[in-house]
C-alpha cells in the first residue's frame, strides 16, 4: 500500500453505517460498532436527542445515512479480529499492554527452546539418536 489509504479500502479506524444490524439506515448500529457501545444505548440516546431536539437530530441523522458508508462485510476475517480492533479503538493503552504480555511470554518460550537446543546434553542425545539409527 502506497500513500493514503483510498476511501474504498475498509479500515477499523472509520465510522460506517451497519444496515445488516441496523433498524433505518443502520447508523445507529454503525455508531454502536465505532463506539463499541450496545445498539440499544445508542437507538435510546437517539431517541432522547429526537425529542429533545427533533429537526437537528433528523437532519443529522439523515445526513449521516447519505454520507456514510455501508460497512464492508468482509472489513474483518473473524470476530475475535473484530473484537481485537474493536478494543484497540476502545482501549488502547490495555490493548498495547495485552500484546506486550503475549510478546513478552512468546519471547520467554523462544529463548526456553533456544536453551534447549544449543544445550550441549541435547546435542548428545541428538549422537545417540544417530547411533542407535545406524545399529
Amino acid at each position: 500500500m502506497t500513500g493514503e489509504q483510498t476511501r474504498s479500502e475498509p479500515s477499523w479506524r472509520r465510522l460506517y453505517r451497519n444496515p445488516r444490524r441496523g433498524w433505518i439506515a443502520g447508523v445507529c448500529a454503525g455508531l454502536a460498532d465505532y463506539f463499541g457501545l450496545s445498539r440499544a444505548v445508542v437507538r435510546v440516546l437517539t431517541m432522547i436527542c429526537l425529542v429533545a431536539f427533533t429537526l437537528p437530530t433528523l437532519v443529522a441523522y439523515l445526513i449521516a445515512a447519505v454520507v456514510l458508508e455501508r460497512r464492508p462485510e468482509t472489513m474483518y476475517g473473524t470476530r475475535e479480529e473484530e473484537a481485537f480492533w474493536r478494543s484497540v479503538r476502545l482501549e488502547p493503552s490495555r490493548t498495547a499492554r495485552d500484546l506486550a504480555r503475549k510478546f513478552q511470554d512468546m519471547e520467554r518460550r523462544l529463548r526456553a527452546a533456544e536453551a534447549k537446543v544449543t544445550s550441549s546434553d541435547y546435542k548428545l542425545r541428538q549422537q545417540f539418536r544417530d547411533l542407535e539409527g545406524e545399529g
